[in-house]
């Protein structure tokens, strides 16, 4: 008989893992306060799909927990730069693009970026550009140029 045709069984597998970034796991303050809040989170969420026997939510909030448990056990603290000479992670760089418009981003780790609200992640190609630059000099945007005008 084709598989088509059979009754689905009422376990739920395990949803398969989210992948892990191969890139250190550098996060800023915020960031590691972010990474135990989402732990805690989908700690209480997998308690009450337990409590409820919601076989689903248990596989979605256990595969999120053991993301964000992995997540916060690789996490390296990168404390604040002690200066604003060049751009490092944790940093804060305001561009000057050709076009006039001028762009403000703050680097940081993969899980806490959010470009739509000013933050990149360190990996990105834009931060990989900014990286050891210092005000005044000229970086590649978008297949453009932009000045680094402030660093803070």
């Amino acid at each position: 008989m084709s598989r088509a045709f059979v009754k689905e069984q009422d376990s739920v597998d395990e949803l398969p893992d989210r992948l892990i970034s191969e890139h250190p796991n550098l996060v800023t303050k915020e960031g590691l306060a972010q990474i135990e809040g989402e732990v805690q989170k989908f700690d209480a969420e997998h308690a009450a799909a337990q409590a409820e026997g919601d076989r689903e939510a248990m596989a979605a909030t256990a595969r999120d927990l053991r993301y964000w448990s992995s997540r916060l056990a690789s996490a390296e603290l990168v404390p604040l730069p002690a200066d604003n000479d060049q751009v490092q992670f944790g940093s804060t760089v305001t561009i000057a693009r050709d076009d006039g418009r001028r762009q403000t981003y703050r680097i940081v780790g993969e899980d806490e970026a959010d470009p739509a609200k000013g933050s990149i992640s360190y990996v990105s190609p834009l931060a990989r550009q900014l990286a050891g630059k210092s005000v005044g000099d000229i970086v590649k945007v978008a297949g453009a140029e932009a000045e680094i005008v402030e660093i803070n």
